[in-house]
């Protein structure tokens, strides 16, 4: 039997869960689906509640801080991509037995930290020790914001004739998180200084400044959809954002973002930086008018902004121009990166 690893694919999603959802609510805007990074639930008087879960990491080989940091960014991120931040946060740890007080102490002392940074209260939970539990997840996290319904964007409101944007480059989290955790093999492969790159490059994985960059001031900016990018990478992302949106996407390969850093980590691993896991970087979709407005709010803040496509119709699939050459994107359900981490743990990679 072979073991899965990463989410869940999306044919299993649709088979199993996917109608499968409990009680219809006709205040639930925007449920579980394919490629959606929020909930959204309406509220009275025209608000409403954007809802994100996420896993809580725990990983040795990284440390508490970047643990924590880990956990309280991912989650974080799918809100960003409302064009709000989080407001309120649930904490479910379920942490090892052999945690001790004073580790639990310092990575919980983080969580506040880093919910403290983002304005983020910490609502409730649940904090537990369980027998046996030697994962790297710890348990879970959700986060939720309140806003005008209609202003609240979701990745269902991409519009053929949109421009896809993406913030910052590709693998980001994936090369950081490989190097920092095989740091001599990485070294040795790629070199000390894109190791060092690499390992800075960690605390790039939030998106909340590229989500409040490009919504600006929200009067007329043109922005119509965000994506963060997780498992799947770049090219997954958009994939994600044109099938929940009902329509299409041509992409052009020459022009994705991919830095010498990430792509000699990478190759370090073999793994393709363009389709693994790339929280950090956000696929922004705007109306092409807009498109220089936005991109000069991004450099006016120091953050690359790359255009690397648009928005087409539904018939005409989601394509990958590479060489001239147009093709159909094949989505991966398995995300690469998961098979690289696993495959240098088990070849004892330091």
């Amino acid at each position: 039997m072979e073991v899965q690893t990463g989410k869940i694919s999306p044919t299993d999603f649709k088979q199993f869960i996917e109608h499968r959802c409990g009680k219809h609510r006709q205040e639930v805007i925007a449920g579980p689906q394919f490629g959606v990074d929020v909930s959204i639930v309406g509220l009275p008087n025209g608000m409403a509640m954007a809802m994100a879960s996420d896993p809580l990491s725990l990983i040795p080989s990284l440390g508490l801080k970047e643990s924590a940091w880990l956990s309280v960014q991912l989650a974080a991120n799918d809100i960003a991509t409302t064009g709000f931040p989080p407001m309120y946060g649930q904490f479910v740890l379920n942490l090892p037995a052999t945690f001790s007080q004073k580790d639990f102490e310092a990575y919980w002392d983080y969580i506040h930290l880093f919910c403290s940074d983002l304005g983020i209260a910490i609502t409730g939970g649940h904090t537990g020790f369980v027998e046996g539990n030697n994962s790297t997840i710890a348990g879970g996290v959700t986060f939720t914001t309140i806003a005008k319904q209609d202003l609240l964007l979701t990745t269902k409101s991409a519009t053929v004739g949109d421009v896809i944007l993406v913030s910052k480059g590709c693998a980001i989290s994936s090369a950081a998180i490989l190097a920092m955790s095989f740091p001599e093999t990485a070294k040795n492969k790629a070199g000390a200084e894109h190791y060092n790159i690499a390992c800075e490059s960690f605390y790039d994985i939030s998106v909340m400044k590229d989500a409040l960059t490009a919504v600006g001031d929200r009067a007329n900016n043109g922005i119509t959809a965000m994506h963060d990018v997780t498992e799947g990478g770049v090219l997954g992302a958009i994939y994600e954002m044109a099938v929940a949106s009902g329509n299409g996407a041509i992409i052009y390969n020459d022009q994705l973002p991919i830095r010498e850093t990430q792509s000699r980590i990478c190759e370090v691993f073999s793994i393709d930086p363009r389709y693994c896991i790339g929280a950090g970087a956000m696929v922004i979709t705007c109306k092409k008018e807009a498109k220089a407005k936005i991109i000069a709010q991004f450099e006016a803040n120091a953050i690359p902004c790359t255009e690397v496509g648009e928005i087409t119709e539904k018939l005409k699939g989601v394509t990958l121009m590479e060489k001239e050459t147009l093709s159909d994107l094949i989505y991966n359900e398995k995300d690469p990166y998961w098979g690289a981490f696993f495959n240098a743990l088990h070849q004892n990679w330091k």
